[in-house]
């Protein structure tokens, strides 16, 4: 079944002529729209203006950034072409012209994104809380793993294990770390079942980094909960005719060294961007040894006019000691996490019609990560500032393997009907189909045990209906799943923006937004299938839900080089899945169920400021109420107490905040580009949170101290294609820990140059 849809999905594709589109015609006027980089911009408003400056007709661009005015007379014209974000540019025109607009950025600038709708829509036509990351500023910033960059955004908290290369979890406006979907142009490199651990996903090779908050499973399906993250690899572009080489090198503290070289061009309708790095680090803690090495292509070709392909593949291969909670007691000497993912995705695009574009694409990620410990190291009993466990731990050797497999077909097609302008308003539709299979093998291997093995198919057919007006900018879609572990369930979204005011001298265009949404995960692998009697897998699990309001404004103001967002979220989850207790006699037996409800209330504020001199400022502010409301228990539970100590726990029962989401954070970045040097200072703060020591101190330890972090990173481009850059991280050499027990990095530092040619 699956070759025949396929086999129909590209006939579909592929079996139009291709259309002319831009005909030159005598009576009409037509032209592309482009931004600084020279890339498209969809949906702009286009006026044509008669010599009286009376308005005669209005379009919106295309995916392309083209635009049309036919059946006009023969006389002249002023072409106006307009979107927030972007400073507006006029020029005559008479019948007959193909005219290239290239639109400023404002101060402040508007993004174009594709992550909120599956389409190219500008911001300020979009409802959803969208946070756009490009590639100048990840370069800027110097950080190394992905996760560093998103740590200033608002609604988000990052918390790593120790040092660099350790388990890494993102929670958003007060989700759990495997509610968050994590594209790679397109390809999903979630764990079946949600997870996403970025340990060792770099910023390599990166263009721009999108994040949407709130749950989008009406869009992307399972796992997006409360937000998608999607991470789109650099292009090649043809500044020069011949190939873009790079070069680099840095070390630092730490015995940290990093070597990176790039290759990137476009010759005629092919382009490519090809990278490697290498990066190294000793961290802090003993045993703590980082290597990683990424690997990164982005190949496109255009096979007609009309018809583009484009290969992605990356590879992130990397080991890690782990020290475990050195702050408790000794380190655990040997043990390590070793991961080889690698992740390929092909896309082919045609647009079959100036109305109508097609994209069918097949991806394939693979994750194996492998867990070794084969050492017993001496017992300890943790101690932390006079606390004490009351019993000695053991040290426990092992060798779990966990490996994961995503196979992905989907097929899109968008539509686009009416014209700007017009009552009716301008209407998008979007129909899409996607097909998963997923496999994994996981079990400890250690005594000779053969791994586990599962899979499961899942299907999930997308319609979204958008329409914009002059003003007022509506997204509804909904999504049929068809999940093989939980059957069928259909997710919702709507979204809505208003333009309150277009604009003025100081105070700007205002933007009011709402956004309802229903979200869904589905279970791992192993709460599913898990043949271990000590965690026995559920088949019988629903999804986890979440029903999501949130409203907010935006608000422009000082001639366009400031803005001010607020946002406020209430998230109700349900049916989260935890591990309980089944049976103690003859022998303990566990398995998870779907017990738990919790709660998330919240605000986010973020302020942008571009005064001018080559500075910008960003700061953000998030407040989360989290709670949690409910825990049910298996009868077993009840009859021993279980039940009450769980529910009462001080660091997750009934009534406590969510673990590791802070109730206050925020962040400030500053960023100043003179002449050829770039500085940007990057401080987040992390307030107060709730965390568990797992290791039976008394009295135990709930809730880890608040920490402020202070980056400073620095670029000099001097001639000849050189640069020489430098960064200094923790500046302020706080000790602290994202996650209790773990000591993160204290001071760290390095410097190096590259150089393109």
């Amino acid at each position: 079944m699956t070759v025949r849809l396929t086999v129909c999905l590209l006939v579909s594709l592929l079996g139009f002529a291709p259309l002319q589109l831009l005909s030159q015609d005598s009576d009409a006027i037509r032209g592309v729209v482009l931004d600084p980089n020279r890339d498209a911009l969809p949906r702009v408003t286009v006026r044509l203006l008669d010599s009286g400056g009376a308005e005669v007709a209005r379009a919106r661009t295309d995916v392309q950034g083209r635009f049309a005015f036919t059946g006009l007379q023969r006389v002249g014209y002023t072409v106006v072409a307009e979107l927030l974000g972007f400073k507006p540019h006029r020029v005559a025109a008479q019948t007959g012209d193909h005219l290239e607009l290239v639109l400023r950025l404002a101060p402040v600038r508007e993004q174009v994104v594709v992550t909120a709708t599956r389409t190219e829509a500008p911001t300020p036509q979009l409802g959803a809380s969208t946070s756009v990351l490009h590639q100048k500023e990840i370069e800027d910033r110097l950080a190394w793993p992905a996760s560093d960059l998103l740590r200033a955004l608002p609604g988000a908290t990052v918390a790593r294990t120790g040092g660099l290369g350790t388990q890494t979890a993102l929670f958003v406006r007060g989700g759990e770390s495997d509610h968050n979907k994590v594209l790679l142009d397109g390809i999903v490199l979630n764990e079946p079942g949600g997870f996403f651990d970025f340990t060792n996903l770099t910023a390599e090779n990166l263009e721009r980094i999108e994040v949407v908050r709130g749950p989008q499973s009406a869009l992307f399906g399972s796992d997006a909960m409360t937000s998608v993250v999607q991470l789109f690899t650099r292009r090649g572009r043809a500044e020069t005719p011949r190939p873009q080489f790079q070069l680099g090198f840095e070390a630092g503290n730490n015995d940290t060294w990093r070597g990176r070289g790039g290759l990137a061009g476009e010759l005629g309708r092919f382009d490519y961007s090809l990278q490697w790095a290498r990066l190294s680090t000793d961290n802090r803690e003993p045993n703590n040894t980082f290597h990683n090495t990424t690997l990164s292509a982005n190949l496109g070709a255009a096979l007609a006019e009309n018809t583009w392909i484009r290969l992605i593949a990356r590879g992130e291969l990397g080991r890690v000691g782990t020290p475990g909670q050195t702050a408790f007691g000794r380190p655990d000497s040997d043990a390590f996490l070793r991961r080889r993912d690698a992740d390929a995705g092909f896309a082919l695009t045609n647009q079959t019609a100036s109305f109508w574009q097609q994209r069918l694409t097949y991806s394939f990620a693979k994750s194996r990560q492998v867990s070794r410990n084969l050492f017993a190291d001496p017992p300890f009993v943790p101690e932390f500032e006079g606390r004490r466990a009351p019993f000695p731990f053991f040290d426990f050797p092992f060798d779990f393997l966990n490996d994961n497999r995503r196979h992905r077909l989907s097929y899109q097609s968008d539509w686009q009907l009416g014209q700007a302008g017009r009552s009716t308003g301008q209407h998008f539709l979007t129909f899409a189909f996607d097909w998963d299979r997923e496999q994994g093998a996981f079990g400890d291997r250690l005594f000779g045990q053969v791994p586990a093995e599962a899979e499961r198919d899942n299907f999930g057919w997308v319609a979204q209906h958008q329409v914009l007006w002059s003003r007022l900018f509506l997204t509804n879609g909904v999504r049929v799943e068809d999940n093989e572990s939980f059957g069928t369930s259909v997710v919702p979204r709507s979204s809505v923006a208003y333009l309150a005011r277009l604009g003025g001298s100081y105070l700007g265009s205002t933007k009011l937004k709402f956004n309802f949404g229903l979200g869904i995960k589905e279970p791992t692998l192993i709460e599913s299938f898990s043949p271990s009697p000590f965690f026995r897998g559920n088949p019988n699990l629903a999804p986890e839900r979440v029903r999501s309001f949130d409203v907010g404004i935006e608000q422009r103001f000082w001639q366009e080089r400031g803005k001010l967002e607020v946002n406020a979220f209430d998230n109700r989850f349900r049916d989260l899945i935890a591990f309980q207790t089944v049976s103690f006699f003859p022998s303990f037996e566990g398995s998870f169920f779907n017990v738990t409800r919790v709660k998330a209330k919240g605000a986010e504020v973020a302020l942008e400021l571009a005064p001018g001199w080559g500075l910008r400022g960003l700061g953000t502010y998030t407040f989360v109420d989290s709670q949690v409301v409910r825990i049910d228990c298996t009868p077993l539970e009840e009859v021993v107490s279980l039940c009450g100590a769980r529910r009462s726990d001080p660091a997750t029962g009934v009534g406590r905040p969510l673990l590791r989401r802070p109730r206050h954070s925020g962040s400030l970045l500053i960023f100043w580009d003179w002449g050829r040097l770039s500085v940007i200072s990057t401080t987040v703060f992390v307030g107060r949170r709730t965390d568990s020591d797992f290791s039976a101190l008394v009295p135990p330890v709930t809730s880890s101290q608040g920490y402020t972090r202070w980056d400073l990173a620095w670029t000099y481009r001097a001639s000849y294609r050189v640069s020489y850059f430098g960064v200094v991280e923790n500046l302020l050499n706080h000790d602290y820990m994202e996650v209790v027990g773990f000591p993160a990095l204290k001071l760290t530092f390095r410097a190096g140059a590259r150089v393109e040619f």
